[in-house]
Parts: C-alpha cells; structure tokens; sequence
C-alpha cells in the first residue's frame, strides 16, 4: 500500500503517513496500489489498472453526502432525494408509498442511515 499523498510504501496497519503525516487514503496524486503518479481525476491508473475511489467519495452518483443526508431527513418520504440523484424509479415508488400506505417515511429513514454509514448504493435501476 502506498500513501496517495506522497507515494511513500506504507504498511497496510497504518493510520497515517510517517513522511507526510497525511491520513491514510487522503490524497489523488499516487495510485494506493503501485505508488505511481496519477492524473487526480483519474478512474484507474494507468500504471497498474486498479480503480481508484476519491478521497470521501460516495456513490450518491456525484451529489455532495451532507446535502442528499439533509434532503433525505427533511423530504425524504416523498423520494425528493432520489429524483435529486437521477433515481426516478424509486422516488415514484416512495411517493406512491407515501401517499398509499405511508411506508414512505420508513424508506427514507433506511435511506438516510444508508447514507451517513456510506452504505448506500445508487442504482437507478433499482426500485427500492
């Protein structure tokens, strides 16, 4: 493992740098596999071929964590968060929910868990 920071060899039990003093897997500039030099908006490196996850990304398909969290706590039974991600199928499905049974809530709140546990899995195939 290498830090993304420097590109300093780093032991796999590491909480941070010991050249840098960086925290581990913060940085873009080195692939955390090989620990050669990436273009910071990289996928994978072209170096080794291994994807590379930004630094706090989350699959929340490009939408910032904190402002989907809030959506999803304050309107999230009406599924206002998934339309906000591109995921109309199961904003239809938990506005029906809402109206018809009120699951809606319910399904909001696990989305909302999902979401600040960095479980959540955009899929807008997926209806629930």
């Amino acid at each position: 493992m290498y830090c993304r920071n420097c590109g300093e060899q780093m032991n796999e039990n590491q909480a941070i740098c010991l050249k840098c003093g960086v925290k581990t897997g913060v940085g873009e500039r080195y692939c955390p596999n090989c620990g050669s030099k990436t273009d910071p908006n990289a996928a994978v490196c072209m170096s080794c071929g291994v994807a590379i996850k930004k630094t706090g990304e989350s699959d929340l398909n490009g939408k910032d964590k904190m402002t989907i969290a809030l959506v999803c706590f304050f309107l999230g039974g009406l599924g206002i968060h998934n339309f906000m991600m591109g995921e109309t199928k199961k904003g239809i499905v938990k506005i029906v929910c809402s109206f018809l049974c009120g699951l809606g809530g319910i399904l909001a709140l696990i989305d909302f868990i999902r979401i600040l546990t960095d479980k959540y899995v955009y899929d807008p195939e997926k209806l629930i």
